[in-house]
C-alpha cells in the first residue's frame, strides 16, 4: 500500500529525515519536492503562531497535510529575546556568527549567577486539507556561555551550555544533541496528540 504524503516546510535534509523516522506512515516531501515555492509571512507573535501560518499557507496551495516549525533561543535576561527574531536578531537574516556576536555583547555585563540563562523552544504545526490542525512545543534548558565553545551544529550552538548534556551544543555530536533537543521533545509531542489524526 503506497504510503500517504506530508508536506514539510523546510529545505533541511537532516530535518526531513528526523521528521521521517518520527512519522514512518508518511512519504515526506519538502515543500519544494511537493511543488510549492512560495514563502509564508511569518507575522506571528510566538513560534506557534509562526508554524501555523507557515503550515497553513503550503497546505492551501498544496491540498495535503503539511507539517511546519519555528524556534529560536529565549535568553532571561533579554526578556525572552532574541526569541521569534533569532534568525535576524543582527538585522540579516540567517547570519549566525553575527547573531552570537550580537547575544554576547549584550550579555557582556551579565555574570554566572543566574542571569544568563536560557532555553530554545521550537514549536511544531501540523494541518491537514479538511482544516485540522495540531500543534506542539519542545523546549531544551541550559545557559549562555561568555565565548563560542565547539564547532558542531549551528545558529547558536556554539554558545548554548546544555544543562541535560553538561557541554556546548556546539561540543556535542549530532546524536547527542538530538536525544535532548527541543525539536525532538516537540516532534514527539506532536506525534503523541496526533494519534488517530494520522490514519
Amino acid at each position: 500500500m503506497e504510503k500517504k504524503i506530508m508536506v514539510v516546510a523546510t529545505g533541511n535534509a537532516h530535518k526531513l529525515r528526523e521528521i521521517a523516522a518520527i512519522f514512518p506512515e508518511y512519504r515526506i516531501l519538502s515543500q519544494r519536492e511537493a511543488g510549492f515555492t512560495g514563502e509564508a509571512e511569518e507575522t506571528g507573535g510566538t513560534f506557534t503562531e509562526n508554524a501555523l501560518i507557515k503550515a497553513e499557507t503550503a497546505c492551501k496551495a498544496l491540498a495535503l497535510p503539511v507539517l511546519a516549525d519555528d524556534s529560536g533561543i529565549c535568553v532571561d535576561a533579554l526578556g525572552g529575546a532574541p526569541g521569534i527574531y533569532s534568525a535576524r536578531y543582527a538585522g540579516t537574516h540567517g547570519d549566525d556568527k553575527a547573531n552570537r556576536a550580537l547575544l554576547l555583547q549584550n550579555l557582556e555585563k551579565m555574570r554566572d549567577d543566574g542571569s544568563r540563562r536560557a532555553h530554545f523552544e521550537f514549536a511544531v504545526a501540523l494541518v491537514f486539507p479538511d482544516g485540522r490542525k495540531l500543534t506542539a512545543a519542545g523546549r531544551t534548558d541550559g545557559h549562555i556561555l561568555h565565548e563560542e565553545c565547539g564547532d558542531g551544529g549551528f545558529g547558536y550552538d556554539p554558545v548554548f551550555f546544555s544543562d541535560d548534556l553538561q557541554k556546548s551544543f556546539g561540543e556535542a555530536t549530532a546524536e547527542e544533541k538530538n536525544a535532548v533537543s527541543h525539536r525532538f521533545r516537540a516532534l514527539m509531542s506532536l506525534r503523541e496528540k496526533a494519534g488517530g489524526a494520522l490514519q
